[in-house]
């Protein structure tokens, strides 16, 4: 009979709370801090705060959780009769949220694997619920762990964003900031590669980009089967007219996500985000 083995990610991962109770996963939470105040992502403050605050132009800005905070939760889970615990988390390309936990992992009171998945949003939480099943099905520690690694391997990230201005002033742009010097005559669609974002291709206006955002959702779906989450900020209908299309489109899809990003992918992205994960099975 194999050990009990939790699955802990981060607040990055945007899983359905839903999905999270059912798989018993537990989401440690980044910061976001809004001129002089700290909140936590998922229960102190919204995405749609965040976007409000960077239309104002307000300084916003993230930090990842401390070692501390990792600890905690690697001792709760160890409390609560984990025997192994997998912690996944956003792109270390990213973040400092990985090197946190594994810093955290030395000191814990049972064996933690710390994976960085090279991903963020619900790329992060499809891994996430890949590990999950795999220990709910009794899988062992290492299973867990390749199956959330098997999975990250599978899924790509798209996103296309109204301005590259909020990447920048965060730091996160990477390759990306070649496109700057054309930012105001361009729409950009970005991608994880790498764990970095890096652009993808330049199109001329936001219809013309979100098509072929679609279009390319579309090519990377025909391998089936597939799950797919549709990610934006302030752009809900967008989203769901997007979503609706590639539930036309994609005849290998499984599972179908919408939803908000956070306050902290948010607060790098900017109002009018439209992101799309694609995860074969």
């Amino acid at each position: 009979m194999s050990r009990h083995v939790a699955i802990i990610t981060d607040s990055t991962a945007y899983l359905p709370q839903q999905e999270m109770e059912r798989h018993s996963i537990t989401a440690v939470p980044l910061t976001v801090v809004l001129g002089d105040e700290a909140f936590e992502e998922g229960t102190e403050v919204s995405a749609r705060s965040v976007a409000q605050a960077l239309q104002k132009r307000k300084p916003v800005t993230t930090s990842r959780p401390g070692p501390d905070v990792f600890a905690a939760a690697y001792r709760e889970a160890a409390a609560a009769g984990a025997e192994g615990i997998v912690s996944l988390h956003l792109s270390a390309e990213l973040s400092g949220t990985y090197d946190a936990a594994v810093l955290a992992a030395r000191e814990a009171p049972v064996p933690v694997r710390v994976v960085d998945t090279g991903m963020v949003a619900m790329a992060l939480g499809f891994c996430a619920l890949a590990a999950a099943e795999t220990a709910r099905a009794g899988g062992t520690l290492d299973e867990a762990v390749a199956a959330a690694e098997k999975r990250a391997h599978g899924t790509a990230a798209y996103f296309y964003v109204d301005s590259l201005d909020y990447l920048r002033r965060g730091g996160r742009i990477g390759a990306a900031q070649a496109l700057l010097g054309s930012a105001l005559a361009v729409k950009p669609l970005l991608q994880l590669d790498g764990g970095r974002i890096e652009p993808r291709e330049k199109v001329r206006t936001a219809s013309k980009a979100i098509a072929r955002l679609e279009e390319i959702v579309v090519e990377r779906a025909s391998v089936a089967p597939v799950d797919i989450a549709v990610h934006h900020l302030a752009a809900a209908e967008r989203a769901a007219q997007l979503a609706e299309r590639l539930r036309e489109r994609v005849p290998g899809l499984v599972d179908l996500h919408v939803s908000e990003v956070g306050a902290v992918i948010g607060a790098h992205t900017g109002p009018g985000l439209l992101g799309v994960v694609v995860s074969a099975r």
